[in-house]
């Protein structure tokens, strides 16, 4: 008898697992995994000024190949749940479709991994040819640092190593098929500081009006592209989002005046090289005249790609098979932590349709459900074949 991916994900949408509460989704898919043979890790990491997140790690057999699937089952908070038509963690089915909040992004992908691999072992003793396992961590909605990249290094540690991934982010964008992520740009935030020297607006000479030179470093600094795209990327771009002078005084010129900014890059960077030519661009329009600085936030956030190849084909005739479309390999949006998982084996996006995701009335089609683990389900026979 298969597995059923709609009941999975029902019972999965039934657990409030806001970041960082674990809401008993991890719970139940260590239940459901352990019932099926894998041996499962639930591993808490902590860091001081950070939230306790509970983790997952299961693994069924000891040889290569080893294939991976990673998500999360950490969702975002459901916002006014008056305005919901459903109760966001009731899991109701309606019209068609399964509603609640993380049935996109992304517990239905998961209840969609689930179910196919545990289709994938009724048919052949128990076992797989080689290795599965499942990377779920409770960080990914939050800020990403007692999760996935923890879980990895725990992982490294006890020697264990992975071939493959592939990673259950909702990375369609109209419908189920039309999209493979192979690879995410980077994410850079900063702030731009200028300087000048505080005075009435009565004598400007007695002062220096910052708002000038950041009005100039801003406009050098979007004048000019990144650069003009790669193979599998867009042009990198820089964004100001808020200029800031905390100025309440009508007739008082500030000493100092800011500006925020985000870059999502190509692979044409480094995080360190694109510091090192914004940083340059700023300093040749300041001609010597602006007294500026910036200030960097940390980043985890670097670009990465897994090129096209045999295990981006395999993935891509499994979806155009199930569905009959050719998905676009794609390298949009914001990030995920495939940023992670990179460092430790080819990993590729490939999960449900993210029209709803962290929307009112998160919802995602029962057919996108069957027909997302019917695409598994062909990913890893073939794996192993």
């Amino acid at each position: 008898m298969s597995a059923d991916p709609v009941a999975i994900a029902r019972d999965l949408l039934r657990c409030p697992s806001v970041t960082p509460a674990e809401g008993g989704a991890l719970a139940y898919v260590e239940k459901t995994l352990k019932a099926a043979g894998f041996t499962v890790h639930r591993i808490t990491f902590r860091e001081p000024g950070t939230d306790d997140v509970e983790n997952l790690y299961a693994r069924i057999g000891t040889a290569g190949p080893h294939l991976v699937f990673a998500g999360h089952t950490d969702v975002v908070p459901a916002g006014d749940e008056k305005a919901w038509k459903h109760p966001p963690f009731s899991g109701e089915i309606a019209g068609g479709e399964l509603y609640g909040r993380g049935a996109v992004d992304m517990k239905g992908g998961i209840a969609c991994a689930v179910a196919a691999v545990l289709d994938h072992l009724s048919h052949h003793d128990g076992k797989p040819k080689g290795s599965i396992s499942f990377l779920i961590t409770g960080d990914e909605e939050g800020i990403a640092v007692n999760g996935t990249p923890k879980l990895l290094k725990w992982v490294a540690e006890r020697g264990e190593k992975f071939d493959h991934c592939v990673l259950a982010e909702p990375s369609n964008q109209e419908m189920l098929g039309d999209t493979i992520k192979i690879g995410r740009r980077g994410s850079l935030n900063g702030r731009l500081i200028v300087s000048g020297k505080q005075g009435h607006v009565a004598y400007p000479h007695r002062a220096e009006n910052p708002i000038r030179g950041l009005v100039t470093l801003v406009s050098a600094l979007q004048a000019e592209p990144l650069d003009q795209g790669t193979a599998q990327f867009a042009p990198s771009h820089l964004e100001f989002t808020s200029v800031d002078v905390g100025n309440k005084t009508v007739n008082l010129i500030p000493g100092e005046a800011r500006a925020r900014f985000n870059i999502r890059f190509n692979d044409r960077h480094t995080l360190e090289s694109l510091k090192k030519m914004i940083e340059g661009r700023a300093a040749k329009a300041a001609g010597g005249k602006i007294r500026f600085s910036f200030q960097w936030e940390p980043s985890n956030a670097g670009v990465f790609v897994t090129k096209p190849g045999p295990f981006t084909n395999l993935v891509a005739n499994a979806v155009a098979e199930v569905t009959g479309r050719k998905p676009e390999l794609s390298t949009t949006g914001g990030t995920s932590d495939a940023r992670f998982i990179t460092h430790h084996c080819p990993v590729v996006e490939f999960g449900l349709v993210g029209q709803t995701m962290h929307a009112i009335d998160e919802r995602v089609p029962i057919a996108d459900l069957r027909a997302l683990t019917a695409i598994y389900r062909k990913i890893i026979d073939r794996y192993f074949a």
